[in-house]
């Protein structure tokens, strides 16, 4: 036993609140560090884990493989923030972590990385597991409700209303989309009242709504693909934004990989300025010239449809939003087609809801946490408190970013938990795990 270990005249409790993926790192990492650390998790909802099972529906995208540099790059503004945390635990470390639960990954054709099954329920099978066996509790249906008068943490349950103390406490509560699963925001004015600096959450990797789609196209093209497209845009800032993908038109709008992620700089362009336009370019794969030229070829007696898909592929959404947008005059001018199949302006006026996005930006803002991610709060708890996850504020796209944050977050705020107990952290060691019978949806 070392002197750190013999140190702790009681066993020491932790409550982790927020049964997502940040909250069972912060659980493994004080769980695999010492015996006489009784380590709980707390969530609102029947099981854990429940947006990290919907997520992994279409296969879990865990992280990416590109390198460490760009891949920073992608959490904008709180790169520097994340930085460390990533480089303690990132794309590799979390491949390798899987691989200790028995869980292989692959690269795929985008840079994604996926579990080989591509399904998320046997990894958090395997990892809940190894967790009830490292001690950790489990107390579902418990939705924290903020502090009692006497400073417990105060939650509602079955049963009624609980106080629990703790000697630490991690909060891991999700951001503010997809409430049904557990992450509804409901946090922030609690700890707003309690003088922590926290900014208004609000949908990333979101959909928007258009100046307005006819009643013709959002009947017929609702759902439907815009695919081999490019989009661009530079706002009222001089930010800029060009990629290659893909998207889908909604009976209000338009949502879809390539929107999501320019999402941010469109959310914060509309909210500055009422609305913003991005340009799609229908034909990327051609030079301007070329489209002039091929809408230019004589085309006879066929009609224009019929020689825009002849000469450049354009039918379908593509070609059914040109005429949505274009006048007839536009239509029938050759120089003013061309230009528009390289460069259709859309207009987007709105947010879809928090709810209805992937994520949300906001959260406790790194200026009042520090390098351990504790609540630096003077009034905020006798407890000390850190917290973790999609609850702080960051945001990044799509592609593994969200979730590889996640993980290594609660890393930190785990270890910072034991940094506060004056205790050493020790890395599990990683060891094979028997076949274990537990629910698809993670439930107990």
């Amino acid at each position: 036993m070392t002197s750190n270990e013999s140190s702790l005249s009681h066993a020491r409790r932790v409550a982790i609140i927020g049964g997502g993926p940040a909250g069972l790192m912060a659980a493994e990492v004080l769980a695999g560090a010492y015996s006489d650390l009784q380590v709980t998790v707390y969530d609102a909802m029947p099981s854990v884990g429940r947006k990290f099972l919907l997520a992994g529906k279409g296969g879990l995208n865990l992280t990416h493989s590109e390198n460490f540099e760009p891949f920073v790059g992608r959490y904008g503004q709180a790169s520097t923030r994340l930085e460390p945390m990533l480089a303690d635990f990132g794309a590799q470390q979390l491949r390798d972590w899987a691989q200790g639960l028995g869980v292989a990954t692959f690269v795929g054709s985008s840079g994604r990385v996926f579990p080989a099954d591509m399904k998320a329920a046997p990894l958090l099978r395997a990892w809940l597991h190894r967790l009830r066996g490292s001690g950790v509790r489990f107390c579902m249906r418990h939705r924290w409700l903020g502090w009692s008068e006497s400073d417990a943490l105060l939650f509602e349950t079955p049963s009624g209303q609980i106080g629990i103390q703790a000697d630490a406490v991690v909060l891991a509560l999700g951001g503010g989309s997809w409430a049904r699963l557990g992450s509804d925001g409901a946090w922030v004015p609690l700890l707003a009242a309690r003088g922590v600096n926290v900014a208004p959450l609000v949908p990333s990797n979101c959909g928007f709504d258009v100046k307005g789609w006819t009643p013709h196209f959002a009947g017929k093209f609702a759902g439907q693909p815009f695919k081999s497209v490019a989009i661009s845009l530079t706002d009222s800032k001089g930010q800029t934004f060009s990629r290659k993908g893909e998207f889908v038109a909604t009976a209000t709008g338009v949502e879809g990989s390539l929107i999501y992620a320019a999402s941010a700089l469109l959310r914060d362009e509309i909210a500055r300025c009422g609305s913003a336009t991005f340009r799609i370019d229908l034909r990327p794969d051609m030079m301007p010239e070329q489209v002039l030229k091929e809408v230019c070829h004589p085309r006879g007696s066929r009609s224009l449809s019929s020689h825009l898909k002849s000469r450049l592929k354009l039918d379908g959404i593509k070609a059914a939003l040109l005429h949505e947008l274009l006048d007839k005059d536009a239509m029938n001018d050759p120089v003013q087609l061309a230009t528009a199949i390289k460069s259709l302006p859309i207009t987007l006026v709105g947010v879809r809801p928090l709810d209805e996005a992937i994520s949300s930006a906001g959260g406790v803002r790194f200026d009042a946490l520090d390098q351990h991610l504790q609540l630096k709060a003077e009034k905020i708890s006798k407890m000390p408190m850190f917290c973790a996850g999609e609850m702080l504020d960051w945001e990044a796209p799509t592609g593994g970013y969200l979730l590889t944050a996640s993980f290594a977050s609660g890393r930190i705020a785990g270890g910072g938990v034991l940094s506060h107990f004056g205790l050493a952290w020790r890395e599990r060691e990683n060891t094979p795990l028997p076949d274990v019978d537990i629910p698809e949806d993670g439930s107990f």
